[in-house]
């Protein structure tokens, strides 16, 4: 039987006794080491080398010893590496394959992004309901999502984790875009049936403005925006919360994971909008990111001038015809 995990420890003291029970983690395969470095570089140098926060990566392979001693000794905290089930990686059991390979098929000749991918697939259905409740992670309440190859502006002078903590903050962003609608065309019927069926989990003074326009609520159409989960900072105990377990195994019985392509970045994001009141969710206006195509940069001065920032604030996507900020800013009161 495969071990579950390796874990590389480091000797160090503590630099912050406040420290947050939280890790860094990164979905990543072997062969994108070199994105995953870049990554971990950038977030190091700007943040983590202060905190000496754990990194938790996982794989749906082993992890190679070589991506073991690279990332270890990229790290300034501790490195756990872990394995994801199978099980959890695959076609469920009441997934009509035959449908699903057809489905990608068309697809894949329409041209959607990722459309003909059974790995996107999983790994989407994956960073929807799983990952969280992985044994490596079961020990934490708070993760900050780390995709490879992302570009990082910004030193970060404090702690996002204790902020969000401090702040009764449960899920925090930095870009917000729409979705392609042709990969999710009936998500949002499957949301509005387990609305209907589960009154008692949609929160009061909830997010739903963000997502439905023209204050309709619930009976309202999707407008297709979410934040981009590629970069979160969130609560896991959100996600492992009674009602978006609930959420989640209702659209795993749907099939849209396969049958069409949903992504985690809606489905979050709608779970996010329904299940925390607004209030609860943070956009980090101070942090410069990009995952290609898009990118931000902090637009105030201080960012900008003093060193903080290295980024182009006049080359920043909160200000695209495409941007979703503007939406959230108008329903959050900003």
């Amino acid at each position: 039987m495969e071990p579950l995990h390796r874990r590389q420890r480091k000797i160090h003291c503590d630099p912050d006794p406040l420290r947050q029970n939280a890790t860094l983690v990164m979905l990543v395969r072997n062969f994108e080491i070199d994105d995953a470095l870049s990554s971990m570089r950038q977030i190091e140098d700007r943040f983590n080398r202060r905190y000496r926060y754990p990194w938790t990566f996982l794989n749906d392979e082993e992890f190679t010893q070589e991506f073991i001693q690279l990332t270890s000794g990229m790290a300034s905290g501790d490195t756990e590496y872990g394995l994801v089930p199978k099980e959890e990686w695959s076609w469920p059991d009441h997934i009509d394959r035959q449908k699903s390979r057809a489905s990608m098929k068309k697809m894949e000749d329409d041209e959607v992004i990722y459309g003909g991918s059974l790995t996107y697939r999983h790994m989407c259905r994956y960073n929807s309901g799983f990952f969280f409740n992985h044994p490596l992670l079961l020990k934490y309440d708070w993760y900050w999502r780390v995709e490879p190859s992302i570009e990082f502006y910004c030193d970060m002078n404090y702690d996002p984790f204790k902020f969000m903590k401090d702040n009764n903050k449960a899920y925090s962003f930095v870009i917000a875009i729409p979705e392609y609608p042709k990969t999710i065309p009936t998500l949002w019927d499957a949301t509005q049936r387990f609305a209907e069926r589960y009154p008692k989990y949609i929160a009061k003074d909830n997010a739903i403005d963000f997502i439905v326009d023209d204050q309709k609520g619930i009976k309202g159409p999707y407008n297709f925006c979410h934040f981009w989960s590629n970069f979160e900072i969130a609560d896991l105990n959100f996600w492992r919360s009674e009602a978006y377990t609930k959420y989640f195994q209702w659209l795993d019985e749907e099939g849209g994971f396969y049958y069409e392509r949903w992504g985690d970045a809606p489905v979050h994001s709608i779970a996010a909008s329904l299940l925390l009141s607004k209030e609860r969710i943070h956009h980090f206006a101070d942090i410069g990111y990009k995952h290609t195509p898009w990118l931000r940069c902090p637009t105030d001065d201080e960012s900008y001038f003093s060193g903080r920032c290295l980024c182009n604030r006049h080359e920043n996507f909160d200000e695209h015809v495409y941007s979703c900020l503007p939406k959230w800013f108008q329903i959050a009161g900003k």
